[in-house]
């Protein structure tokens, strides 16, 4: 069974249900697209008059520099949330209770709070209060922080994942709990959740197209810009529509080879933590 099962295995009947609902979801899924097609074939929208445009290079150039400016604001966006996510994280767990409180209520802020109204405070309320940001971090800062406390949570939980065997162990050969943490609990926690990285990953692309709020020209609001220049809207949102695809099935193509790769050095990684906690102990 799967590492990330979240079931038990399903016996025949289980299967053979999954089976026709499967069956069933891709027949109306093609069901639906062809009657999309049909629709825009009806109304002219697939005439290549109306994709012309799409074709000449002001409007590549155009639209990759819209995914330049996105690239940047995922970067930018993950700069912040993954070391805050992880500072985050080791704050909650800790046993101290100055720094775990805190830690929990910036979390749970958050995390319940909306990426656009944060985007809001950031451009409407710390102006007010002479704390005047560029377009740029408008966008990225709240999105770095919503997502710090999505993989705070994350990382918290592969912790937590971890068999308290391994600490222990590593304590009763002498190490201080933060050396535990950092050369034996930490690495394993992190290759079980690279898929949720990944998952937080792709949300974090996606967010960027927040963009139009701020005036920042992602691709979503370099769409907007191109549509009401040419009217052009069905095709330049497709076209949108396949550029996000393609970036994140590519971000999670990556993610799948990266665990392929953790996975066939897990057991060499293991003698690894077992050699330096060895090493460290006799330090």
């Amino acid at each position: 069974m799967s590492a990330h099962a979240l079931f038990d295995t399903q016996g025949p009947r289980g299967r053979a249900t999954v089976r026709i609902v499967t069956m069933l979801s891709v027949v109306a899924a093609f069901a639906l697209a062809a009657l999309v097609y049909w629709q825009l074939y009806r109304t002219g929208q697939l005439a290549p008059s109306k994709w012309r445009t799409f074709t000449q290079p002001g409007t590549l150039r155009y639209f990759a520099d819209a995914l330049r400016n996105t690239a940047l604001a995922a970067l930018g966006a993950a700069a912040i949330g993954l070391p805050l996510g992880l500072v985050l994280a080791l704050g909650r767990l800790s046993r101290r209770r100055w720094l775990r409180l805190p830690s929990t209520a910036v979390i749970e802020l958050f995390r319940a709070v909306p990426v656009l109204l944060v985007i809001y405070v950031f451009m409407f309320a710390l102006p007010a209060y002479g704390i005047r940001l560029s377009i740029y971090a408008k966008l990225v800062i709240p999105i770095g922080l919503c997502a710090a406390a999505v993989l705070a949570e994350v990382f918290r939980a592969g912790v937590l994942a971890v068999p308290r065997g391994q600490t222990e162990a590593g304590l009763a050969v002498g190490l201080r709990e933060g050396l535990v943490m950092r050369i034996v609990v930490f690495p394993q926690a992190l290759r079980m959740v690279i898929p949720a990285l990944v998952a937080q990953s792709v949300v974090v692309v996606k967010d960027t197209a927040f963009g139009y709020v701020v005036s920042y020209p992602e691709l979503m609001q370099s769409g907007k810009v191109l549509v009401a220049n040419t009217n052009d809207l069905i095709q330049t949102y497709l076209v949108i529509t396949l550029v996000y695809v393609v970036v994140n099935v590519l971000i999670s193509a990556f993610a799948q080879r990266l665990e392929r790769r953790m996975n066939r050095a897990r057991g060499m990684g293991r003698v690894s933590i077992l050699a330096r906690v060895r090493r460290t102990a006799i330090q």
